[in-house]
């Protein structure tokens, strides 16, 4: 994924914050992403990618314009 912007609010930081993610570890995915795709579940655009401390997680977000997104949420992806 090219330069981006990540969008948070309360919301969305109480909700990575629930599952277990910190806000950093969410934008590092967001930007070095291994792979990518669309939920089958809600349509929405993933990456997948791994922590600095080595977690392969997905993050389901929305694209807000061409270069801001907003995480809807993050939970780890087994090997």
């Amino acid at each position: 994924m090219a330069w981006i912007d990540v969008m948070w609010t309360e919301e969305n930081e109480k909700h990575v914050a629930d599952a277990g993610f910190a806000i950093d570890e969410i934008e590092y995915v967001l930007r070095t992403p291994i792979d990518a795709g669309t939920s089958r579940s809600s349509g929405r655009p993933f990456v997948i990618g791994y922590t600095p401390d080595a977690r392969r997680i997905m993050v389901v977000y929305e694209h807000v314009d061409r270069i801001t997104v907003y995480p809807i949420t993050a939970f780890l992806v087994e090997d």
